[in-house]
Formats: structure tokens, sequence, C-alpha cells
């Protein structure tokens, strides 16, 4: 009977626990952005969505899963000179608009199309 007492007296502790940060709930890469390089905090879930959109990709496709501040995937430093690549094409227009972005060459596909699609036989 005192067991079954103090474990009904645990269950409600640990759900205020969870419920305060503690681990019953996983980390969001929008909670407290951390190991940001060269993108703003504001406004980082339309940028990540946007990625989501132009490469085809999910979020573990550049950060690992459960540590998205981790540097370990390649494919992180690889979007990283990206981002850098387009914002330097985009700083040569003079008015000041965005011309490129990852969908302009990526359309969707983690690759590129490096050639347009082969012409129907005639």
């Amino acid at each position: 009977m005192c067991l079954l007492f103090t474990l009904l007296l645990l269950i409600p502790l640990s759900v205020v626990a969870q419920d305060k940060g503690g681990k019953g709930k996983g980390p969001s890469p929008f909670d407290a952005p951390k190991n940001l390089k060269i993108l703003p905090p504001d406004n980082l879930r339309q940028t990540m969505m946007a990625f989501n959109a132009g490469l085809g990709v999910m979020c573990n496709f550049c950060h690992v899963q459960g540590d998205f501040a981790s540097d370990e995937k390649p494919e992180k430093a690889t979007a990283r000179m990206m981002i850098t690549m387009a914002r330097e094409v985009n700083a040569k227009f003079t008015d000041g608009k965005q011309h490129v972005s990852c969908y302009t060459c990526h359309r969707g596909e983690e690759e590129p199309k490096m050639m347009p699609p082969a012409a129907p036989p005639q």
C-alpha cells in the first residue's frame, strides 16, 4: 500500500518536470537556435521551410536528429556554402531583389540538374 501511495505521488511530479522543460519533450530546432553562423535567428522557421521546398528534403538531411546545432553532417557545411553563393549572386543585382534561391537550381531535388531533359525523338 505504501508503494502504491509513493507511485501515485511520483507520477504527477514527473509530469510537472516534463512540462517545465524536462526530457519528456524533444528539442525543437526553433526553440533557441544555436550555432547559427550565417542565418539570422528571425524567420528561421520560414527559411528552413524554403530549404525543404527548394531541395525536397527533410531536416535530418542536413541536421543530426535531436542536435540541430551539430556540424557533424557535411551537408550542413555544403548548405552554408550554397547560401553564401546565392547571397553573393543576389548582391550583384542593383534592384535589391532576390533573383536566385535554392529552388532556382535544385527545383525540389537534392541534386540540381546539370542539363535540360533530352528532347523527345522525332
